[in-house]
Protein backbone atom coordinates (compact mmCIF):
# COMPACT_ATOMS: atom_id res chain seq x y z
CA UNK A 1 0.00 0.00 0.00
CA UNK A 2 2.99 2.81 0.98
CA UNK A 3 4.54 1.14 -2.55
CA UNK A 4 1.05 2.53 -4.06
CA UNK A 5 0.77 5.82 -2.25
CA UNK A 6 4.39 6.84 -3.43
CA UNK A 7 3.63 5.88 -6.89
CA UNK A 8 0.65 7.97 -6.82
CA UNK A 9 2.54 10.80 -5.27
CA UNK A 10 5.17 10.70 -7.64
CA UNK A 11 2.60 10.05 -11.31
CA UNK A 12 1.22 13.68 -9.41
CA UNK A 13 4.44 15.24 -9.24
CA UNK A 14 4.73 14.41 -13.05
CA UNK A 15 2.01 15.71 -13.95
CA UNK A 16 2.20 18.61 -12.40
CA UNK A 17 5.72 20.00 -14.01
CA UNK A 18 5.71 22.55 -16.15
CA UNK A 19 5.44 22.60 -19.25
CA UNK A 20 8.65 25.91 -19.83
CA UNK A 21 11.77 26.34 -17.90
CA UNK A 22 11.18 29.19 -16.08
CA UNK A 23 14.78 31.86 -15.45
CA UNK A 24 15.46 32.26 -11.85
CA UNK A 25 17.42 34.81 -10.24
CA UNK A 26 20.51 32.92 -9.29
CA UNK A 27 23.13 35.76 -8.18
CA UNK A 28 23.76 36.98 -4.86
CA UNK A 29 21.67 39.11 -2.46
CA UNK A 30 23.34 41.80 -0.26
CA UNK A 31 20.90 44.32 1.81
CA UNK A 32 23.54 47.61 1.94
CA UNK A 33 22.25 49.88 4.77
CA UNK A 34 23.02 53.96 4.06
CA UNK A 35 25.17 55.27 6.12
CA UNK A 36 23.26 58.40 6.22
CA UNK A 37 19.52 58.48 4.72
CA UNK A 38 19.76 60.12 1.18
CA UNK A 39 17.39 62.43 -0.33
CA UNK A 40 16.97 62.02 -4.14
CA UNK A 41 16.45 65.32 -5.46
CA UNK A 42 16.54 66.99 -9.10
CA UNK A 43 15.93 70.51 -7.71
CA UNK A 44 19.74 71.60 -8.33
CA UNK A 45 19.45 70.22 -12.06
CA UNK A 46 16.25 71.95 -13.02
CA UNK A 47 17.38 75.10 -11.25
CA UNK A 48 18.72 76.47 -14.24
CA UNK A 49 15.96 75.09 -16.62
CA UNK A 50 13.55 76.53 -14.58
CA UNK A 51 14.93 79.86 -15.32
CA UNK A 52 14.45 79.45 -19.16
CA UNK A 53 10.63 78.98 -19.28
CA UNK A 54 8.60 81.83 -19.33
CA UNK A 55 4.74 82.68 -19.22
CA UNK A 56 2.87 83.92 -22.65
CA UNK A 57 -0.07 85.37 -22.39
CA UNK A 58 -2.21 86.72 -25.53
CA UNK A 59 -4.34 89.02 -26.68
CA UNK A 60 -6.26 89.38 -30.24
CA UNK A 61 -9.63 90.14 -32.09
CA UNK A 62 -12.37 87.56 -32.99
CA UNK A 63 -14.92 87.42 -34.44
CA UNK A 64 -17.97 85.34 -33.19
CA UNK A 65 -20.99 84.85 -34.79
CA UNK A 66 -24.57 86.28 -32.85
CA UNK A 67 -27.98 85.74 -33.32
CA UNK A 68 -29.41 88.67 -35.25
CA UNK A 69 -31.72 90.48 -32.94
CA UNK A 70 -34.77 90.03 -35.18
CA UNK A 71 -34.72 86.39 -34.63
CA UNK A 72 -33.08 85.84 -31.32
CA UNK A 73 -36.08 85.70 -29.07
CA UNK A 74 -37.70 83.24 -31.95
CA UNK A 75 -37.27 79.82 -30.67
CA UNK A 76 -38.05 78.66 -34.05
CA UNK A 77 -35.77 80.55 -35.72
CA UNK A 78 -33.10 79.43 -32.99
CA UNK A 79 -33.89 75.61 -33.73
CA UNK A 80 -34.09 75.56 -37.51
CA UNK A 81 -31.67 78.31 -38.93
CA UNK A 82 -29.32 78.21 -36.12
CA UNK A 83 -26.20 80.54 -37.71
CA UNK A 84 -27.44 81.25 -40.92
CA UNK A 85 -28.63 84.52 -39.18
CA UNK A 86 -25.49 84.79 -37.44
CA UNK A 87 -23.82 88.27 -37.49
CA UNK A 88 -19.89 88.34 -36.90
CA UNK A 89 -19.25 90.56 -33.53
CA UNK A 90 -15.90 91.33 -32.47
CA UNK A 91 -14.38 90.63 -29.07
CA UNK A 92 -11.29 90.47 -27.84
CA UNK A 93 -9.89 86.75 -26.70
CA UNK A 94 -7.15 86.26 -23.91
CA UNK A 95 -5.06 82.89 -23.23
CA UNK A 96 -2.14 81.60 -22.15
CA UNK A 97 1.07 79.78 -23.09
CA UNK A 98 4.58 79.45 -22.36
CA UNK A 99 7.86 79.62 -23.83
CA UNK A 100 11.78 78.99 -23.97
CA UNK A 101 13.98 81.19 -23.63
CA UNK A 102 16.77 80.47 -26.47
CA UNK A 103 18.96 83.46 -26.21
CA UNK A 104 20.08 85.73 -23.52
CA UNK A 105 19.22 88.95 -25.47
CA UNK A 106 15.66 88.17 -25.40
CA UNK A 107 14.98 85.53 -28.51
CA UNK A 108 12.19 82.75 -26.92
CA UNK A 109 10.58 79.89 -29.00
CA UNK A 110 6.99 78.78 -28.46
CA UNK A 111 4.17 77.44 -30.19
CA UNK A 112 2.55 78.56 -33.24
CA UNK A 113 -1.27 78.20 -32.12
CA UNK A 114 -0.11 79.97 -28.90
CA UNK A 115 0.72 83.66 -30.69
CA UNK A 116 -1.05 82.91 -33.99
CA UNK A 117 -3.35 85.49 -34.65
CA UNK A 118 -2.62 87.56 -31.56
CA UNK A 119 -2.57 91.29 -31.29
CA UNK A 120 -0.86 91.51 -28.40
CA UNK A 121 2.05 89.29 -26.57
CA UNK A 122 3.05 89.88 -23.28
CA UNK A 123 6.03 87.63 -21.35
CA UNK A 124 6.15 87.37 -17.89
CA UNK A 125 10.03 85.50 -16.92
CA UNK A 126 10.16 82.90 -14.20
CA UNK A 127 10.24 84.32 -10.59
CA UNK A 128 9.18 87.87 -11.64
CA UNK A 129 6.53 89.72 -11.82
CA UNK A 130 7.52 92.15 -14.94
CA UNK A 131 6.11 92.13 -18.04
CA UNK A 132 7.45 92.45 -21.30
CA UNK A 133 5.92 93.00 -24.68
CA UNK A 134 7.07 90.67 -27.19
CA UNK A 135 7.71 90.73 -30.92
CA UNK A 136 6.47 88.46 -33.41
CA UNK A 137 9.39 87.36 -35.11
CA UNK A 138 8.33 84.82 -37.33
CA UNK A 139 6.14 81.85 -37.44
CA UNK A 140 5.76 78.32 -39.07
CA UNK A 141 2.43 76.44 -38.41
CA UNK A 142 3.76 73.60 -40.63
CA UNK A 143 5.67 72.46 -37.61
CA UNK A 144 3.75 74.66 -34.98
CA UNK A 145 6.93 76.45 -34.15
CA UNK A 146 7.46 80.39 -33.53
CA UNK A 147 10.36 82.66 -31.90
CA UNK A 148 8.96 86.29 -30.73
CA UNK A 149 11.72 88.52 -28.85
CA UNK A 150 11.57 90.71 -26.04
CA UNK A 151 14.31 93.67 -25.41
CA UNK A 152 16.05 92.11 -21.78
CA UNK A 153 19.38 91.06 -21.72
CA UNK A 154 21.34 88.47 -19.36
CA UNK A 155 18.51 85.94 -19.60
CA UNK A 156 18.95 82.31 -18.71
CA UNK A 157 18.80 80.33 -22.13
CA UNK A 158 18.02 76.64 -22.24
CA UNK A 159 20.68 73.88 -23.12
CA UNK A 160 19.65 72.12 -25.97
CA UNK A 161 19.97 68.34 -25.70
CA UNK A 162 20.20 66.32 -28.96
CA UNK A 163 17.08 64.86 -29.43
CA UNK A 164 18.22 61.92 -31.64
CA UNK A 165 19.79 61.02 -28.49
CA UNK A 166 16.23 60.30 -26.80
CA UNK A 167 15.07 56.99 -25.86
CA UNK A 168 12.52 55.51 -24.11
CA UNK A 169 12.03 55.42 -20.57
CA UNK A 170 14.31 58.83 -20.39
CA UNK A 171 13.50 60.87 -17.25
CA UNK A 172 11.89 63.62 -18.06
CA UNK A 173 10.30 66.76 -17.10
CA UNK A 174 7.35 69.53 -18.46
CA UNK A 175 7.87 72.87 -17.40
CA UNK A 176 5.17 75.22 -18.26
CA UNK A 177 2.43 77.67 -16.43
CA UNK A 178 -1.24 75.50 -17.20
CA UNK A 179 -3.93 77.49 -16.09
CA UNK A 180 -2.58 80.31 -15.64
CA UNK A 181 -1.56 79.40 -11.58
CA UNK A 182 2.10 79.60 -12.25
CA UNK A 183 5.17 77.56 -12.97
CA UNK A 184 4.58 73.96 -13.07
CA UNK A 185 6.09 70.99 -12.68
CA UNK A 186 5.67 67.40 -14.05
CA UNK A 187 7.31 64.37 -14.60
CA UNK A 188 7.69 61.12 -16.46
CA UNK A 189 9.46 59.23 -19.03
CA UNK A 190 9.52 59.29 -22.86
CA UNK A 191 7.10 56.33 -23.78
CA UNK A 192 8.00 57.08 -27.69
CA UNK A 193 9.87 58.65 -30.06
CA UNK A 194 9.48 59.91 -33.87
CA UNK A 195 5.50 59.49 -33.69
CA UNK A 196 3.78 60.60 -36.86
CA UNK A 197 0.42 61.15 -38.07
CA UNK A 198 -1.29 62.81 -35.38
CA UNK A 199 -2.83 65.30 -37.18
CA UNK A 200 -1.09 68.13 -35.05
CA UNK A 201 1.16 69.53 -38.07
CA UNK A 202 2.49 68.98 -41.37
CA UNK A 203 5.55 68.09 -40.27
CA UNK A 204 5.55 65.61 -37.67
CA UNK A 205 8.53 63.97 -35.51
CA UNK A 206 7.24 63.97 -31.82
CA UNK A 207 8.96 62.67 -28.95
CA UNK A 208 5.98 61.31 -26.36
CA UNK A 209 5.94 61.28 -22.95
CA UNK A 210 3.85 60.51 -20.13
CA UNK A 211 4.72 63.69 -18.29
CA UNK A 212 1.26 65.45 -17.48
CA UNK A 213 1.01 68.47 -20.56
CA UNK A 214 -1.99 70.71 -19.35
CA UNK A 215 -2.86 73.77 -21.46
CA UNK A 216 -0.91 76.16 -20.92
CA UNK A 217 1.71 74.07 -20.96
CA UNK A 218 2.03 74.80 -25.17
CA UNK A 219 5.61 76.26 -25.93
CA UNK A 220 6.80 75.01 -22.84
CA UNK A 221 10.02 72.97 -21.96
CA UNK A 222 10.27 69.11 -21.74
CA UNK A 223 13.90 68.62 -19.80
CA UNK A 224 15.61 65.84 -19.21
CA UNK A 225 17.52 64.54 -16.26
CA UNK A 226 20.68 66.53 -17.58
CA UNK A 227 18.88 69.97 -17.16
CA UNK A 228 18.94 70.13 -21.20
CA UNK A 229 16.19 70.96 -23.12
CA UNK A 230 14.87 67.81 -25.58
CA UNK A 231 12.02 69.35 -26.74
CA UNK A 232 9.00 71.81 -27.16
CA UNK A 233 5.75 70.70 -25.64
CA UNK A 234 3.12 71.08 -28.13
CA UNK A 235 -0.03 68.78 -27.46
CA UNK A 236 -1.83 66.46 -25.43
CA UNK A 237 -4.15 63.39 -26.79
CA UNK A 238 -7.26 63.66 -25.16
CA UNK A 239 -10.67 63.52 -26.13
CA UNK A 240 -12.32 66.23 -23.03
CA UNK A 241 -9.38 68.58 -22.95
CA UNK A 242 -7.84 66.73 -19.31
CA UNK A 243 -4.28 65.17 -19.54
CA UNK A 244 -4.26 61.64 -20.42
CA UNK A 245 -0.43 61.01 -19.98
CA UNK A 246 0.15 60.99 -23.42
CA UNK A 247 1.92 64.38 -24.72
CA UNK A 248 3.76 65.50 -27.33
CA UNK A 249 6.86 67.53 -27.85
CA UNK A 250 8.79 69.17 -30.85
CA UNK A 251 12.04 67.67 -30.85
CA UNK A 252 14.98 69.99 -29.54
CA UNK A 253 16.85 69.48 -32.89
CA UNK A 254 14.07 70.44 -35.11
CA UNK A 255 13.06 73.37 -32.79
CA UNK A 256 17.23 74.34 -33.51
CA UNK A 257 16.62 74.16 -37.16
CA UNK A 258 13.40 76.32 -37.29
CA UNK A 259 14.11 79.12 -34.50
CA UNK A 260 17.27 79.61 -36.40
CA UNK A 261 15.42 80.17 -40.11
CA UNK A 262 12.82 82.22 -38.05
CA UNK A 263 15.56 84.58 -36.55
CA UNK A 264 17.77 85.02 -40.29
CA UNK A 265 14.67 85.36 -42.41
CA UNK A 266 11.55 85.42 -40.44
CA UNK A 267 10.86 82.43 -42.59
CA UNK A 268 11.59 78.48 -43.48
CA UNK A 269 12.39 77.12 -46.34
CA UNK A 270 12.40 73.93 -46.67
CA UNK A 271 13.31 71.95 -49.63
CA UNK A 272 11.41 70.14 -52.14
CA UNK A 273 11.41 66.93 -53.80
CA UNK A 274 8.43 67.41 -55.89
CA UNK A 275 6.51 64.30 -55.23
CA UNK A 276 3.57 63.04 -53.70
CA UNK A 277 3.79 60.30 -51.60
CA UNK A 278 1.51 57.81 -49.63
CA UNK A 279 2.21 55.10 -47.10
CA UNK A 280 2.67 51.56 -48.17
CA UNK A 281 0.02 49.05 -47.24
CA UNK A 282 -0.16 45.71 -46.30
CA UNK A 283 -1.68 44.14 -49.69
CA UNK A 284 1.25 46.20 -51.68
CA UNK A 285 4.24 44.81 -49.56
CA UNK A 286 5.28 41.90 -51.37
CA UNK A 287 5.18 43.94 -54.85
CA UNK A 288 8.22 45.61 -53.03
CA UNK A 289 9.72 42.53 -51.58
CA UNK A 290 8.66 43.23 -48.19
CA UNK A 291 10.40 46.97 -47.91
CA UNK A 292 9.27 49.55 -45.83
CA UNK A 293 9.09 53.43 -47.83
CA UNK A 294 7.07 55.78 -49.14
CA UNK A 295 5.23 54.82 -52.43
CA UNK A 296 5.74 57.49 -55.18
CA UNK A 297 1.91 58.74 -56.27
CA UNK A 298 2.96 61.36 -59.03
CA UNK A 299 6.00 63.16 -59.93
CA UNK A 300 5.61 67.25 -60.32
CA UNK A 301 7.30 68.71 -64.00
CA UNK A 302 10.29 70.05 -64.22
CA UNK A 303 10.34 69.29 -60.21
CA UNK A 304 14.42 67.37 -58.48
CA UNK A 305 12.31 63.81 -58.67
CA UNK A 306 11.54 64.15 -62.32
CA UNK A 307 15.37 65.31 -63.20
CA UNK A 308 16.07 62.54 -60.81
CA UNK A 309 14.10 59.99 -62.74
CA UNK A 310 11.80 58.86 -60.04
CA UNK A 311 8.40 57.62 -61.71
CA UNK A 312 4.89 56.51 -60.28
CA UNK A 313 5.50 53.44 -58.30
CA UNK A 314 8.89 53.55 -56.85
CA UNK A 315 9.07 53.18 -53.56
CA UNK A 316 11.46 55.39 -51.70
CA UNK A 317 13.21 53.07 -49.24
CA UNK A 318 16.09 55.17 -48.11
CA UNK A 319 17.48 59.09 -48.63
CA UNK A 320 20.89 59.14 -47.64
CA UNK A 321 21.41 56.01 -45.90
CA UNK A 322 18.34 57.20 -43.44
CA UNK A 323 15.91 54.36 -43.65
CA UNK A 324 12.24 55.74 -44.90
CA UNK A 325 9.16 54.07 -43.16
CA UNK A 326 6.35 55.85 -44.16
CA UNK A 327 4.93 59.01 -46.06
CA UNK A 328 5.33 61.03 -42.56
CA UNK A 329 9.13 59.73 -42.37
CA UNK A 330 9.90 61.01 -46.17
CA UNK A 331 8.57 64.58 -45.37
CA UNK A 332 10.00 65.31 -42.24
CA UNK A 333 13.33 64.01 -43.94
CA UNK A 334 13.17 65.90 -47.10
CA UNK A 335 11.89 69.07 -44.99
CA UNK A 336 14.95 68.70 -42.77
CA UNK A 337 17.62 69.18 -45.48
CA UNK A 338 18.73 72.44 -47.16
CA UNK A 339 17.68 73.19 -50.71
CA UNK A 340 20.61 72.61 -53.27
CA UNK A 341 21.41 69.56 -51.13
CA UNK A 342 22.22 66.29 -53.45
CA UNK A 343 20.67 63.41 -51.61
CA UNK A 344 20.92 59.47 -52.87
CA UNK A 345 17.64 57.64 -53.11
CA UNK A 346 17.73 53.99 -52.53
CA UNK A 347 14.40 53.21 -54.93
CA UNK A 348 12.29 49.74 -55.42
CA UNK A 349 11.16 49.66 -59.04
CA UNK A 350 9.85 46.15 -60.22
CA UNK A 351 11.09 44.30 -57.22
CA UNK A 352 14.89 45.32 -58.07
CA UNK A 353 16.78 47.80 -55.89
CA UNK A 354 17.93 51.21 -57.63
CA UNK A 355 20.03 54.35 -56.76
CA UNK A 356 19.38 57.45 -57.81
CA UNK A 357 20.50 61.20 -57.41
CA UNK A 358 18.61 64.23 -56.78
CA UNK A 359 19.47 67.85 -56.21
CA UNK A 360 16.69 69.42 -53.96
CA UNK A 361 15.37 72.79 -54.37
CA UNK A 362 12.67 74.68 -53.09
CA UNK A 363 9.27 76.48 -54.30
CA UNK A 364 9.40 80.10 -55.71
CA UNK A 365 6.92 82.05 -55.02
CA UNK A 366 5.71 81.27 -59.15
CA UNK A 367 5.82 77.79 -58.31
CA UNK A 368 3.60 78.08 -55.55
CA UNK A 369 1.01 79.79 -57.16
CA UNK A 370 0.69 76.75 -59.71
CA UNK A 371 0.36 74.28 -56.56
CA UNK A 372 -2.21 76.73 -54.59
CA UNK A 373 -5.50 79.03 -55.17
CA UNK A 374 -6.23 82.04 -53.96
CA UNK A 375 -9.09 84.46 -53.91
CA UNK A 376 -10.17 86.76 -51.49
CA UNK A 377 -8.26 85.89 -48.64
CA UNK A 378 -8.49 82.50 -49.25
CA UNK A 379 -5.23 79.89 -49.87
CA UNK A 380 -6.40 76.70 -51.34
CA UNK A 381 -4.48 73.48 -51.87
CA UNK A 382 -5.42 70.07 -53.28
CA UNK A 383 -6.33 67.33 -51.13
CA UNK A 384 -3.80 65.60 -50.95
CA UNK A 385 -3.70 61.59 -49.01
CA UNK A 386 -1.89 63.35 -46.01
CA UNK A 387 -4.71 66.16 -45.92
CA UNK A 388 -7.39 63.25 -46.45
CA UNK A 389 -5.98 61.32 -43.92
CA UNK A 390 -5.48 64.25 -41.12
CA UNK A 391 -9.58 65.52 -42.06
CA UNK A 392 -10.23 61.80 -41.63
CA UNK A 393 -12.15 62.06 -45.17
CA UNK A 394 -13.56 59.36 -47.21
CA UNK A 395 -11.15 58.11 -50.22
CA UNK A 396 -13.92 59.40 -52.55
CA UNK A 397 -14.25 62.95 -51.40
CA UNK A 398 -13.27 65.42 -53.65
CA UNK A 399 -12.11 69.23 -52.99
CA UNK A 400 -9.79 71.60 -52.19
CA UNK A 401 -8.53 72.30 -48.69
CA UNK A 402 -8.51 75.60 -47.43
CA UNK A 403 -4.85 76.31 -45.89
CA UNK A 404 -4.91 79.98 -44.63
CA UNK A 405 -7.11 82.31 -44.37
CA UNK A 406 -5.40 86.23 -44.03
CA UNK A 407 -6.46 88.49 -41.46
CA UNK A 408 -8.90 91.05 -41.74
CA UNK A 409 -9.65 89.68 -45.35
CA UNK A 410 -13.34 89.41 -46.86
CA UNK A 411 -12.77 85.61 -46.17
CA UNK A 412 -12.15 85.79 -42.53
CA UNK A 413 -15.41 88.17 -42.12
CA UNK A 414 -17.78 85.02 -44.17
CA UNK A 415 -16.08 82.88 -41.41
CA UNK A 416 -14.18 80.65 -43.47
CA UNK A 417 -11.71 78.47 -41.61
CA UNK A 418 -8.27 76.77 -42.35
CA UNK A 419 -9.31 73.18 -42.84
CA UNK A 420 -12.68 73.69 -44.54
CA UNK A 421 -13.24 71.62 -47.70
CA UNK A 422 -14.56 72.94 -50.40
CA UNK A 423 -16.43 70.87 -52.61
CA UNK A 424 -18.77 73.03 -54.45
CA UNK A 425 -18.98 76.98 -55.73
CA UNK A 426 -22.15 77.54 -57.05
CA UNK A 427 -23.32 74.96 -59.55
CA UNK A 428 -19.42 73.75 -59.94
CA UNK A 429 -18.19 70.87 -58.31
CA UNK A 430 -15.12 71.79 -56.84
CA UNK A 431 -12.19 68.49 -57.92
CA UNK A 432 -9.22 69.99 -58.07
CA UNK A 433 -7.10 74.20 -58.26
CA UNK A 434 -8.12 73.98 -62.18
CA UNK A 435 -12.21 73.73 -61.03
CA UNK A 436 -11.73 76.46 -58.27
CA UNK A 437 -9.94 78.61 -60.16
CA UNK A 438 -11.79 78.13 -63.07
CA UNK A 439 -14.92 79.13 -60.50
CA UNK A 440 -13.31 82.16 -59.12
CA UNK A 441 -12.43 83.73 -61.95
CA UNK A 442 -14.06 87.01 -61.08
CA UNK A 443 -15.03 88.84 -57.84
CA UNK A 444 -18.95 88.26 -58.48
CA UNK A 445 -20.50 87.00 -54.79
CA UNK A 446 -20.70 83.32 -54.86
CA UNK A 447 -22.02 80.48 -52.73
CA UNK A 448 -19.03 78.36 -51.75
CA UNK A 449 -20.28 74.77 -50.05
CA UNK A 450 -17.95 73.94 -47.74
CA UNK A 451 -17.46 70.80 -45.71
CA UNK A 452 -16.80 71.08 -42.06
CA UNK A 453 -16.50 68.36 -39.36
CA UNK A 454 -18.28 65.97 -41.38
CA UNK A 455 -21.17 68.99 -42.19
CA UNK A 456 -21.77 70.56 -45.28
CA UNK A 457 -23.16 74.69 -44.82
CA UNK A 458 -23.31 77.69 -47.18
CA UNK A 459 -21.15 80.45 -46.92
CA UNK A 460 -21.45 83.81 -49.27
CA UNK A 461 -18.24 85.77 -50.50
Amino acid sequence: MKHLIALAIASCALLAAPKIAFQDYEGDIERVQPAAPALASYAQILKNARQSVVNVSIQKNVRTPQLSPLFNNDPFFREFFGERFNIPRDRIERSLGSGVIISADGYIVTNNHVVEGANKVIVTLANSKEEFEAKTIGSDPKSDLAVIKIEAKNLQPAVFFNSDNVEVGDVVFAIGNPFGVGETITTGVVSATNRTAMGIAEYEDFIQTDAAINPGNSGGALINSTGALIGVNSAILTRSGANHGVGFSIPSNMVKRIAAQLIESGEVTRAWLGVSISDLGEDLQEFYGKKEGAVVISVEPKSPAEKAGLKRGDLIAKVDSKAIDGANSLRNTIGSLAPNKKVTLEVVRDKKTITLTATLTTLDKAAIAEIKGDYKGLSVTPLSDEARSRLRLSKDQRGVVIDSVASGSDAEKAGFASGDLIVQIESTEITDLDSFKKATANNAKKRFYILRRGVIFIVVL
